[in-house]
């Protein structure tokens, strides 16, 4: 059964280098969905608030995206923490960038973690509970962004919130779901026809061929591109066009059919 339709979402600010934000605000008028960083690898408050302003005038989700506390390695960097480390630093994440989404009138709607955090998420159900158990201490109603099929959606399912199941656009996968690590050879897509054709075939019938050649099936609720990719912007609207154009609606999680 072909899949109609599909969130599309932009890890924004990431790594923002002349702070003048044009290229968010160009991805952000192609993208339904934005998961901003809350201070820990990427962005200062004054940074984040003014992300947060863009995402509202875009009419775009806001999401949180929480990481550990590593500015140098841009959240990338895995991290030994304890369970109840991690759920303080995601609650107080969260929490910041809650406030500052409030106080410039806006509501959030989702929660992703970033990273290192992200991946080691999707494994470790003891790293995953701490996550859920932050998100739903806060907001019941967000809705929490995990890799699909891992171990994230499964904590977030059993305290009773609501997931959308997340693929990606720009990253090559492994024969077991999870994306081919960053340090190796590969794990990016830098050509924009293979980026383009592996979004199309993940929103229409839910599947990738890993890097090994085994097609996977995944569950596509919201496909990710990330920001920091060079021309991301010129890419989310080649993506959007040609998936518009495949019969599939772009559309944020929940307003979909």
């Amino acid at each position: 059964m072909l899949r109609r339709c599909v969130d599309l979402n932009c890890d924004i600010g990431d790594s923002v280098e002349s702070r003048s934000f044009e290229n968010e605000a160009a991805i952000m008028n192609l993208v339904t969905s934005v998961n901003i960083p809350c201070g820990f690898h990427a962005l200062d408050p004054r940074s984040i608030r003014r992300v947060v302003r863009l995402a509202l005038e875009s009419d775009v989700a806001i999401g949180a995206h929480p990481g550990f506390f590593d500015p140098d390695g841009s959240g990338r960097r895995k991290m030994a923490m304890s369970s109840s480390d991690v759920e303080d630093i995601v609650l107080y994440q969260i929490s910041a960038l809650d406030g500052i989404v409030r106080a410039e009138g806006g509501s959030l709607c989702h929660v992703k973690p970033h990273g290192a955090l992200y991946n080691m998420a999707a494994k470790d159900r003891r790293l995953a509970d701490a996550i859920a158990r932050a998100v739903v201490g806060i907001d019941a109603t967000l809705v929490l962004f995990g890799m699909a099929g891992s171990a994230l959606l499964e904590a977030a399912e059993s305290v009773g919130l609501r997931t959308a199941s997340e693929v990606f656009a720009d990253r090559a996968y492994q024969a077991d779901g999870a994306l081919v690590p960053r340090e190796q050879p590969g794990a990016v897509i830098d050509d924009p026809n293979l980026m383009v054709e592996q979004a199309v075939r993940l929103a229409q019938d839910g599947t990738v061929v890993a890097q090994t050649g085994e097609t996977l099936e995944l569950r596509s609720d919201t496909l990710c591109l990330h920001g920091d990719t060079p021309g991301a912007a010129e890419l989310a609207a080649r993506l959007r066009s040609r998936l518009e154009a495949a019969g599939v609606g772009v559309l944020r999680v929940g307003m979909g059919a």
